[in-house]
């Protein structure tokens, strides 16, 4: 991984650890142990969020705020595409390691978005394993089910639900922000609740 991407990944790193603890309770050093980060990098970021008045130490300030610069900087997962039938049913019976996010994910949580597409985050080195299941059941294109692959932090404080295994909210909240459309309006929705705590996981 080069420098600039480790970089990146460590931003979005932090404020997802934030997001999903945005009461200041954690220090800067249990942060960088929460993001497997150096501190040093971790300190930085830290300030630079201070200095724009997004955060103090480490409690979220501007919250929304917050959300949108994230947007900004997350960094494009890799994609592979599929037309399967039942797709869900496939992630009930794994195995392997996965996160629902979008709008599966959404309807799940806050029932507002139809769940059109069935997007969800994977550990890369599963591709293969994944190909296969996947191509077996269905078509490779275009298609109604979508696997994301990233930094592996993206399953930080997930959770399941209805025996599915979703990303935290903070993550749903800024992949609804970056799909668009009537995506965004589902994300502020879970925005707002999310900010007063109210967002019903189980």
């Amino acid at each position: 991984m080069e420098i600039k991407e480790k970089r990146g990944y460590i931003r979005e790193r932090v404020l997802r650890v934030l997001l999903n603890h945005p009461n200041g309770d954690l220090t800067q050093y249990k942060l960088a142990k929460l993001t497997d980060s150096a501190f040093s990098w971790v300190h930085d970021t830290l300030k630079g969020l201070e200095k724009k008045g997004l955060i103090e130490g480490t409690k979220v300030r501007k919250y929304k705020e917050l959300f949108l610069l994230w947007r900004d900087w997350k960094i494009t997962p890799k994609t592979r595409e599929y037309m399967i039938r039942e797709p869900l049913d496939i992630l009930r019976k794994t195995n392997m390691k996965y996160a629902l996010t979008t709008y599966s994910a959404e309807n799940l949580v806050q029932s507002y978005l139809f769940p059109s597409r069935v997007d969800f985050y994977i550990d890369s080195k599963d591709l293969k394993e994944w190909h296969n299941i996947l191509s077996e059941k269905g078509l490779v294109g275009k298609g109604n089910v979508r696997i994301l692959m990233t930094d592996n932090h993206v399953f930080y404080n997930s959770f399941v639900k209805k025996g599915l295994t979703l990303v935290s909210v903070p993550q749903l909240i800024v992949d609804l922000l970056v799909e668009g459309l009537v995506a965004v309006e589902a994300a502020e929705m879970l925005l707002e609740k999310e900010e007063k705590n109210s967002v019903r996981r189980l």
